[in-house]
């Protein structure tokens, strides 16, 4: 397993984070331990929860499970020392989380105190902020994304007012770094601004989507990531399974994201399987298993710390952490590239 450091924070994260978003619904309690003890065993020591998982679907039933369930294995494992543990605040649109309020300096000490008593921790080493209250462009939103209604000096304010919150729970001992999610470049550099300004925790990472088939970052956040020592933690690294090619030639496995949901959360399209399709050619040209290619990828790219996939089954982690050691070498890295260049953002 390889190492990197998480952004400006100290910590040395494994360059594979396990996700645990399926955590409670399609993964059940037994088969999710056998997943963090086959990813402790491997050489993980980075898992990833937020307070509103599992999903597929999301429901009030369900929500907070993941972080129970992880919660649950860290006591019967007592392996909470061994595991770098990231998980989320929800803000507004989950209506049963809160009710669907926006994230606020009100809101911070209620949502940190309720996901340590599910995850059965005293702190949190890195806590991050799901997606912006004025918005995003992730979740194919980048279409249609319009910023003109926004106000920037109710942002700031909210941002000075929210880090004082988070300070005040890296003071208590709750919480040791600060991350981001679903942000963009303007709004995770004035981030890192006001945090100089007000004296509150610096951002040190931002996850948002990253893939062979969704590469935003690749641009503007990607200047931020290096400038202001934020670094990427990619989820859907696999595009929600389309670069494992299980989904190629109309297949649809029982059980899969796809057969639970229809459009992969409008990644399915056309486009998206000639893609596949394209990198698919890459990795048999090289020997190499697609998803390993795609995974090996991500953790190569010079801004991203750790890479965050989730598997439904024990077997299919099994055959993911096969690639813990993959190193891309340049002629396939070529081969990436020339495919990007063929079928630039799919969906």
């Amino acid at each position: 397993m390889q190492f990197k450091t998480l952004g400006s924070s100290g910590l040395s994260v494994s360059t594979l984070c396990l996700g645990t978003m399926t955590y409670g619904v399609q993964t059940p309690q037994d088969d999710a331990f056998a997943q963090m003890d086959m990813a402790v065993a491997a050489g993980i020591n980075f898992f990833d929860t937020a307070e509103m998982y599992p999903v597929n679907p999301i429901t009030p039933e369900t929500q907070g499970d993941s972080e129970r369930i992880v919660g649950a294995w860290f006591k019967r494992s007592g392996k909470r020392r061994d595991v770098i543990l990231a998980t989320k605040h929800s803000g507004n649109g989950v209506s049963h989380v809160r009710d669907g309020a926006d994230i606020s300096s009100a809101s911070v000490r209620s949502a940190v105190e309720g996901s340590l008593k599910r995850l059965g921790t005293d702190y949190i080493d890195l806590y991050q902020l799901h997606w912006p209250n004025r918005g995003s462009y992730m979740f194919r939103q980048n279409w249609t994304y319009d910023p003109s209604h926004q106000d920037k000096q109710a942002t700031l304010q909210h941002m000075a007012d929210t880090l004082g919150a988070l300070q005040a729970e890296v003071d208590r001992g709750t919480i040791r770094h600060f991350g981001l999610s679903n942000e963009s470049a303007w709004g995770t550099t004035k981030w890192c601004d006001v945090a100089t300004g007000v004296g509150g925790p610096r951002v040190v990472s931002i996850q948002n989507e990253y893939s062979l088939l969704c590469r935003l970052y690749d641009t503007d956040l990607a200047e931020v990531s290096v400038n202001e020592v934020v670094a990427l933690i990619p989820f859907s690294p696999l595009a929600a399974g389309l670069l494992t090619g299980k989904y190629q030639n109309g297949a649809i496995p029982k059980g899969s994201r796809m057969d639970i949901n229809g459009t992969l959360g409008g990644r399915k399209t056309d486009r998206a399987f000639q893609a596949v399709a394209a990198y698919q050619k890459v990795a048999q040209d090289h020997g190499l298993d697609l998803a390993h290619m795609a995974l090996a990828w991500s953790v190569q790219r010079p801004f991203v710390a750790s890479s965050i996939f989730g598997a439904t089954t024990v077997e299919q982690l099994a055959h993911l952490l096969k690639c813990a050691d993959l190193v891309l070498d340049q002629e396939v890295l070529d081969a990436i590239d020339a495919a990007h260049h063929a079928h630039p953002m799919p969906y």
